[in-house]
């Protein structure tokens, strides 16, 4: 469960392998601003964000991978990867059998063919999607849940996450997606820096009004919850270097601890410290 391979920019770690499926956490340090020599998938991967931000090319179309989105790397897809902030990223990349992916995708979800490939390349997630996620990633990584478990929650996430009551794919324009994924990156690069509605509306270079109304209407969401999300995310991510949960939320920009736990405990149906408890973090 712990192979690990890593060069420069790139670390894998295998963190469950079966005739089922595979789950992988990968990290780069993205040192690379323009997009990377092509690559392409052996077979479609799901993969969910958990830290940072980068963008993927196939061919003109970018998409923008962050924390709140499940990514498609179809299989046979040429691709390549850009970082448009510091600081690296790092994801779940889970690859499963083929007919379980069958079962599992929506047909209308996806295209017709020998192989199981997305239509759309990426869509939202909810945060009950995000703590699986994380879930899978400290349990499995301090080997605090067998694989049997961790298959099942496995999953669970995908079809959690391709579900409609709990996931979400918004049709926008070119314009619109330009702006929402520039206002991403601006948030991605400073997670706990307490923005106002006009310094990030002067940074996208838009009035207030009318950042909010595309922000609403591409994502769903209004653009404070968004960044309430990017934060608590980061949570997951950072919650097993933190043994003061208070020094925690106010270096993500929570106001203290009771309002960082209010957040938490309303998002994942738990509390900071239960999570921590609950994936043998403490």
């Amino acid at each position: 469960m712990s192979n690990q391979a890593m060069d420069d920019e790139l670390s894998v770690r295998v963190l469950l392998e079966t005739s089922t499926l595979a789950i992988r956490d990968v990290q780069c340090r993205g040192t690379c601003r323009h997009a990377s020599p092509s690559e392409c998938a052996t077979m479609t991967h799901l993969v969910y964000p958990y830290r940072g931000a980068f963008m993927r090319h196939v061919g003109r179309t970018e998409t923008l991978a962050e924390p709140n989105q499940l990514i498609f790397f179809n299989d046979d897809e040429e691709y390549g990867i850009s970082h448009p902030v510091g600081g690296g990223d790092a994801c779940l990349s889970i690859a499963i059998e083929r007919e379980l992916l069958s079962e599992l995708a929506p047909r209308d979800q996806t295209k017709g063919g020998a192989s199981i490939t997305f239509r759309h390349a990426r869509r939202g997630i909810d945060p009950g999607a995000q703590a699986l996620v994380a879930t899978l990633r400290h349990g499995l990584g301090r080997g605090a849940i067998e694989t049997l478990e961790a298959e099942t929650l496995a999953l669970t996430l995908i079809e959690r996450s391709l579900g409609e009551k709990t996931s979400t794919a918004r049709a926008t324009s070119f314009g619109r997606k330009k702006l929402v994924d520039r206002t991403k990156i601006l948030l991605a690069a400073n997670p706990g820096r307490r923005w106002t509605l006009a310094a990030i509306a002067n940074e996208i270079g838009v009035s207030p009004v009318y950042l909010t109304q595309v922000f609403a209407q591409a994502e769903g969401v209004p653009l404070y919850r968004y960044q309430l999300r990017v934060r608590l995310a980061r949570a997951l991510d950072l919650i097993a270097e933190y043994d003061d949960l208070t020094m925690l939320a106010l270096d993500l920009g929570f106001s203290s601890h009771s309002h960082f736990t209010a957040a938490f405990r309303q998002h994942y149906g738990q509390s900071p410290t239960d999570f921590q408890r609950s994936t043998a973090l403490r």
